[in-house]
C-alpha cells in the first residue's frame, strides 16, 4: 500500500513593514483554509514568514495562536519559519514543525547564514543576516513521527541558503529523510533543491514570498519535488497562493535502494576534506 502524504507549499505575496504580524497570521490563515481544501495534510510557509525580510522586531509566541488553532481545527500540520528570541535573548532564523494536535514536533535553526554583518556603503542592497541572526546550534535533525494518516514520516528542515550546501542535504539523507522542508527569500535556480532530492532520495518542499517587499523583489517560484528531481508543481504568481502534490513516501525507496544505497556505495574515507577544510585551497602546481 502506497504511502501518500498530501503537502501544500503556500506561498506569501509580499509583506510590508509597515503591517502588523497580525495581517500576516491572518494571511496565512486562510491560505491554510485553502490548502485544507484542496486536501492537505502538510502546509510549508516559508522562510520568516511573520515579517518582511530581515525582521525589525522578532518573534513573540502569542502572535501565532490563530495558526496554531487553524491546524487543530482543520487537522493539519504545518511549518514555520520565523526570526526567534530565546529567553537569554539569543536571535535566530528557525523554523519549526508543528503537529495537527499543534504539538511542536521539530525545531531548525539555519546554519548557513549569507551576507555580511556590517553596513556596506558600497553596496545598493544590504544583505545583512549575519547582524541579525547567529549561527543556528540545532545540527540537521530528522524526525520520525505520525503526519497525515501515515504512522510515521521522515521529516526535515533547513532554510533558505542551506538549500545550496550539498552538505546539508547529504545529512538529512544519512538519516533517512523522506521530505525536506526549505522556507527561503533570496533568489536561486531550483537546480539546487532539485539536485539536493534526487541525491538524497527524498521529496522537498521549497516555499518562498514573493512580489515587491519594502521596495525589494522576492522571488517567489515556490516548488515541490520528488526523489528523482522532477518539479511536481511550481507557484505561477507574486502572491498569496497554494501549490499541492501527492507525494507517494515510497518512492523514495528506489534511489535509496540503487545508485543511493549509502551503505553500499559511499566512502568515507575518501572525504575527510570536507570536515577537516573550511577554505579552498589551491592545489600544488604539477612539476613536469
Amino acid at each position: 500500500m502506497s504511502r501518500i502524504l498530501t503537502v501544500v507549499a503556500a506561498q506569501l505575496g509580499p509583506i510590508q513593514k509597515a503591517e502588523g504580524r497580525d495581517v500576516a497570521v491572518a494571511r496565512m490563515v486562510r491560505l491554510m483554509e485553502r490548502a485544507h481544501a484542496r486536501g492537505a495534510q502538510l502546509v510549508v510557509f516559508p522562510e520568516l514568514a511573520l515579517t518582511t525580510f530581515f525582521p525589525r522586531h522578532f518573534h513573540e509566541a502569542n502572535e501565532t495562536a490563530p495558526l496554531f488553532a487553524a491546524a487543530k481545527r482543520l487537522n493539519v500540520g504545518f511549518h514555520l519559519g520565523y526570526a526567534e528570541r530565546t529567553p537569554e535573548g539569543r536571535h535566530f532564523n528557525t523554523a519549526i514543525l508543528v503537529n495537527p494536535a499543534g504539538q511542536i514536533m521539530l525545531k531548525y535553526r539555519k546554519i548557513h547564514l549569507p551576507g555580511h554583518a556590517e553596513f556596506d556603503p558600497k553596496r545598493a542592497v544590504q544583505h545583512l543576516e549575519k547582524r541579525y541572526f547567529e549561527v543556528g546550534d540545532l545540527g540537521f535533525p530528522v524526525i520520525r513521527a505520525p503526519m497525515g494518516g501515515l504512522d510515521g514520516v521522515n521529516m526535515g528542515m533547513m532554510i533558505c541558503n542551506d538549500r545550496r550546501w550539498p552538505e546539508a542535504w547529504r545529512v538529512l539523507g544519512l538519516q533517512s529523510v523522506e521530505l525536506v522542508m526549505v522556507g527561503y527569500n533570496t533568489p536561486s535556480l531550483h537546480l539546487s533543491v532539485q539536485a539536493g532530492a534526487y541525491q538524497n532520495a527524498t521529496f522537498a518542499v521549497a516555499v518562498a514570498k514573493a512580489g515587491t517587499e519594502d521596495g525589494n523583489e522576492l522571488f517567489g517560484h515556490s516548488i515541490i519535488v520528488n526523489p528523482q528531481g522532477e518539479i511536481l508543481a511550481q507557484a505561477t504568481s507574486w502572491d498569496d497562493e497554494v501549490i499541492v502534490a501527492d507525494c507517494d513516501l515510497d518512492v523514495c525507496r528506489l534511489g535509496r535502494t540503487t545508485i543511493f544505497a549509502f551503505d553500499k556505495h559511499r566512502r568515507p574515507e575518501a572525504y575527510a576534506r570536507i570536515t577537516d577544510q573550511i577554505g579552498a585551497v589551491e592545489p600544488p602546481e604539477w612539476q613536469g
